[in-house]
């Protein structure tokens, strides 16, 4: 049996598998862990011309729900607020942003199943 692993390490873990599923599918990291008042994106993307944001939720198994119902409206408001700093900070103007969730769930072998939820909210 797998030994569990704690929850900071289980979502630092998602955030690298993330990356190397996000840069399989030609997108670039602009920023990671970007923090903005009281809060954090986890990884900010490049989709083409869309500008992405993107929140990674990572599970060892499913018996809590699933991973993206963890993405609650009040989350879905605070991740609103820190995209808009990120394009404030930045002088970002004129264009089109997106805010996806990625899913990584954790089998009790250690194996991965990845969802990638575009336009998320």
């Amino acid at each position: 049996m797998k030994k569990k692993i704690h929850a900071y390490e289980l979502g630092k873990t998602g955030e690298a598998i993330a990356l190397r599923y996000l840069g399989k599918k030609n997108y670039r990291l602009l920023e990671k862990g970007f923090r903005f008042l009281r809060g954090e994106i986890d990884l900010i993307a490049k989709d083409g011309p869309a500008l992405v944001f993107i929140e990674v939720k990572t599970r060892e198994k499913s018996l809590f729900g699933q991973p993206e119902e963890s993405v609650t409206p009040a989350k879905r408001k605070q991740i609103r607020r820190i995209a808009q700093g990120y394009l404030l900070k930045n002088r970002i103007e004129d264009v089109e942003c997106r805010f996806d969730v990625i899913t990584i769930t954790r089998d009790i072998e250690g194996r991965c199943l990845i969802q990638h939820i575009e336009n998320a909210f």
